[in-house]
């Protein structure tokens, strides 16, 4: 198929073992970015003025960068099936488990009699484990909705109305993902309240979809460029949605 005439329908079955010039690089940058925005963004708490009510509002730096997974997940779902965003879902799961690890191993290390920044080192790098298992279980939970609600969707709409897909498949994949991270890191911690839990939960919430809203325009040119490049649309008709496998 020439890319004057456009990519061509698949079922994901018909594609099962195939090869893709870009998917490499699209797995990549998922993972990279994922990882970067829990050891760069996560530490830090930033905040924005809004002057409409004339108050600084505090917010995560990883926020800034966090939801491009899930707009790199749409894209991996749209292009190239269920299947293969289901072995990078996995792939983004084990890296952050083991930068977990990797994490703990290195803060308790002792550090050499003339190295001072321990103290330094231990805020950036230790991790709380509630809040290291939350954050997993949130992540593979809510991409896993995120690219079945994709996948659904882009059968029901006959591949048109892609923002539709984009949008309504990042509400309910990040309601899930909030909806499991913030109770399950906060809720009973010590000066956290069942309110303030609640509130850091729907203002993250808004935010990270008000992000895919605002990032529909690229997501629409990466899309459409990659299937030209491919050759391929891909449909996950007769698809195992079990999250639980890694085989395309």
């Amino acid at each position: 198929m020439s890319m004057e005439q456009g990519p061509a329908r698949a079922s994901a079955r018909e594609i099962a073992g195939g090869q893709f010039r870009y998917y490499d690089f699209v797995m990549a940058a998922f993972v990279a970015i994922l990882l970067l925005s829990n050891v760069i963004g996560a530490g830090k708490v930033a905040q924005i003025w809004l002057p409409l009510w004339n108050v600084y509002w505090p917010f995560g730096a990883g926020i800034l960068f966090f939801p491009l997974s899930y707009v790199i997940g749409d894209v991996l779902t749209e292009v190239y099936g269920y299947a293969r965003a289901r072995r990078v879902i996995w792939a983004g799961t084990a890296a952050v488990l083991f930068m977990a690890f990797m994490s703990w191993v290195v803060v308790m290390l002792p550090p050499a009699p003339d190295w001072t920044n321990q103290a330094a080192y231990e805020t950036i790098f230790g991790q709380v484990p509630r809040i290291v298992l939350a954050s997993v279980c949130a992540f593979w939970a809510g991409e896993f909705v995120n690219s079945y609600v994709m996948a659904r969707m882009k059968i029901w709409t006959g591949g048109r109305h892609l923002w539709s897909r984009t949008i309504g498949s990042t509400v309910v994949g990040q309601g899930v993902d909030s909806l499991i991270f913030y109770p399950l890191a906060f809720l009973g911690a010590v000066g956290w309240t069942n309110a303030l839990v609640f509130k850091v939960l729907v203002t993250q919430w808004v935010l990270k979809v008000s992000w895919e809203v605002l990032l529909t325009p690229v997501t629409y040119l990466v899309v459409n460029w990659l299937k030209r490049r491919e050759g391929v649309d891909v449909y996950d008709d007769g698809t195992d949605f079990t999250p639980f496998r890694t085989r395309v």
